[in-house]
């Protein structure tokens, strides 16, 4: 009990919106029948199975012992990095760009053992490449969850439509990975064993991530939902006493948060001039919002006046990079370091990185659209 209760004393942004919530409560005229109507159950449903599959594959070990033995073969601290952005950016694109870290920054912070690694820079570089490569597909991350369940895309369709961007802020991420880690030599330390990995948990876990995404095809969620769960009862209960659920119960109150915001009678107004915006305003307030209070809430709040559209979907990834709160990412990979300077070290790369993901993403849209 104590190992599940855990997550939620100790979650500040949970605490945060609680408090933003009961504050929005004194100000704004609802009534509470209305507040889980206000709740996007079948993306709930969605990150609740994502959660529980990932959460399968991490513990299988599998990815931690694949990255150590590969750790090894490495030789220059570029080659290193460049292995890290992608690998970040490959795994965040279908075990979301949070569980992406969860896995690689362990394992980045175990590589003080080998030798005197910059491990900040790289965790760095590793947040902004899984809000490089999560953008890509429609459950790389809570935003592009919204986006899909909201839109009329299929799975397909909806990388389709962010495939430009997500090769130009990669190439970019890449070629920014080159000059900012020198091809110095890694001279090695002794380190431990390579951790053993569980080939059934990997082997379900990977089976059911398959299932899973067909019944989200499908329009069966929850019994997709129900199998999951029934499959990890029966072979790793434990496992789902690990999981991170105050995650879950964050975006039900950044719903309810969202909703009692736009209950405002200044903000309504505003909201509805959003749809009246130039396209270029429109792209320019989805990611500048972003920065204050984070892509996925500013998703939830323009869903409202906005469509689904490939430009919103664009802004509020790019507005996952920038200053800290523009993703939840951002935020768990800088804490995992532990590190105080990391925190400001991080703005050196990330701001530089969204002007020009903003500049350089509205012209390639532009030119989509021109084509």
């Amino acid at each position: 009990m104590t190992t599940l209760l855990r997550p939620f004393l100790h979650d500040r942004f949970l605490h945060l919106l609680v408090v933003l919530g009961l504050l929005l409560a004194c100000f704004v005229p609802f009534s509470l029948a209305e507040l889980p109507r206000a709740v996007d159950w079948p993306t709930m449903i969605t990150l609740c199975g994502l959660l529980m599959l990932t959460k399968g594959i991490e513990a299988s070990g599998y990815f931690d012992a694949l990255g150590r033995r590969l750790v090894q073969g490495f030789h220059h601290q570029r080659q290193l990095a460049l292995f890290l952005v992608a690998a970040a950016a490959l795994l965040s694109t279908f075990l979301t760009n949070d569980v992406a870290l969860f896995i690689l920054v362990p394992l980045t912070l175990s590589l003080r053992k080998y030798s005197a690694l910059p491990i900040a820079r790289l965790i760095i570089f590793e947040a902004l490449a899984v809000n490089a490569g999560s953008l890509l597909t429609p459950i790389g991350n809570p935003q592009n969850i919204l986006l899909w369940r909201h839109g009329d895309l299929g799975f397909g369709g909806f990388i389709w439509q962010m495939l430009p961007l997500a090769v130009l802020l990669l190439l970019s991420l890449l070629l920014l990975t080159v000059f900012c880690f020198p091809a110095r030599r890694i001279e090695r330390h002794p380190h431990e064993d390579e951790a053993r990995w569980q080939r059934p948990l990997l082997l379900a876990s990977a089976v059911l991530y398959a299932v899973f995404i067909a019944a989200l095809e499908l329009d069966l969620a929850a019994w997709g939902l129900g199998l999951v769960f029934a499959v990890f009862l029966l072979m790793a209960r434990r496992i789902l006493l690990t999981i991170d659920w105050s995650l879950l119960v964050v975006f039900i109150a950044m719903f309810i948060d969202v909703f009692l915001l736009t209950r405002l009678p200044v903000l309504q107004s505003s909201l509805h001039a959003v749809g009246q915006l130039p396209q270029l305003g429109q792209f320019l307030l989805a990611a500048g919002l972003s920065q204050v209070i984070s892509n996925v809430p500013t998703t939830i709040l323009l869903l409202s006046s906005l469509p689904p559209s490939v430009l919103l979907a664009w802004a509020v990834n790019i507005g996952g990079f920038g200053l800290l709160p523009g993703s939840l990412a951002n935020l768990i990979a800088l804490r995992m370091a532990k590190d105080r300077r990391i925190w400001w070290h991080f703005h050196l790369y990330s701001i530089p990185m969204l002007l020009w993901a903003l500049v350089s993403g509205w012209i390639l849209l532009l030119t989509i659209r021109a084509a």
